[in-house]
């Protein structure tokens, strides 16, 4: 399974290389509520053939219609804006108060979108600048407090990968669905298993195996602000060197599969070792929300609505930081 957007992309890619015209639409800014949010992508060929969401309704349906009629120009890009007045958020059936704005570009020139589906391949982040004049297109590095979507007076800046990295220890049945629910989210999964055995049943679709200790893999991935660590083996031994490392690191989340009392033995067991108590108290344990989760597909449920919400409240916290008053 992977993520809409970059289907989006990898389809638009083939439309082009089957000599087709293919128009990029993504959404620039949302106002109110919104089904989609800034970045979110569709792809419309010549003939309404149309692939992605940017809403999730009659947006796309009217994209669909200015491709047949020809409205969608090939030698500029194209600002829409929907649901500014109330007889278009009933004709378009948006949620109360919703408003998109939009840019569609028709793709000339299929080398900035190779170089992109090649960065994720590796698993990379670019952000890709385009020229409101020229429609010149340049790929470069994504730094920690690049915005999904730029708009400035003279160009647009997109970021394209995946938004995150997850790293799971152990390639059991909960990481498989993990893995599967993740990649759907944009996350760059990798699976960290030493068992031989193990390694055996994992599907390479799921995720990159790391054929490794866990505590190698962890140093190895270099964790940053953009990485997630999750221990799913049930094996102390295993889960316990990873944690060692990733307390540690600079990892956005770590998480550890087991119960309140697995984890508080967990616990003491790493005060043993040259951790801090700030370092342990990172530790995500029980993982996942509570939601009553028992199988495999619940758990992993649970685990990646624990990731949305904390990533949904560090969003919000850069867009809306707190001022602190000066006496």
């Amino acid at each position: 399974m992977q993520s809409t957007d970059i289907t989006v992309l990898k389809q638009a890619q083939q439309w082009l290389t089957e000599g087709h015209s293919v128009w990029l639409s993504t959404v620039l800014k949302t106002y109110g509520s919104s089904p989609r949010q800034p970045g979110a992508m569709c792809a419309i060929r010549e003939d309404g053939a149309l692939v992605g969401s940017v809403s999730g309704g009659c947006i796309e349906d009217d994209l669909k219609d200015k491709a047949l009629q020809g409205a969608l120009t090939d030698d500029e890009i194209v600002f829409l804006t929907y649901g500014e007045s109330v007889e278009e958020r009933d004709r378009f059936r948006l949620p109360c108060g919703g408003t998109l704005r939009l840019a569609v570009e028709k793709i000339t020139d299929a080398r900035w979108l190779n170089e992109v589906l090649a960065a994720i391949e590796h698993g990379q982040q670019v952000k890709r600048r385009v020229s409101l004049h020229s429609r010149e297109n340049v790929i470069e590095t994504v730094s920690q407090f690049d915005k999904q979507v730029e708009e400035q007076q003279n160009q647009l800046a997109f970021i394209y990968g995946p938004r995150a990295r997850l790293l799971l220890i152990g390639a059991g049945e909960t990481s498989s669905y993990l893995a599967k629910m993740a990649s759907a989210l944009d996350y760059h999964v990798m699976v960290a298993e030493p068992r031989e055995d193990m390694q055996l049943t994992w599907q390479s679709d799921d995720g990159e195996l790391l054929a490794m200790m866990p505590d190698d893999a962890v140093i190895k991935i270099k964790p940053d602000f953009n990485t997630s660590i999750i221990t799913l083996t049930h094996d102390p031994k295993l889960d316990d060197m990873a944690l060692l490392e990733a307390l540690k690191s600079d990892a956005f989340y770590i998480g550890a599969l087991g119960s309140s009392r697995t984890n508080a033995k967990r616990r003491e067991r790493l005060a043993m070792f040259d951790l801090t108590q700030e370092q342990i108290s990172r530790l995500h344990g029980p993982v996942g929300l509570d939601i009553g989760s028992k199988t495999p597909a619940e758990i992993a449920v649970s685990i990646l609505a624990e990731l949305v919400k904390l990533k949904q409240s560090q969003q919000h916290q850069l867009q809306h930081p707190k001022i602190r008053a000066v006496s």
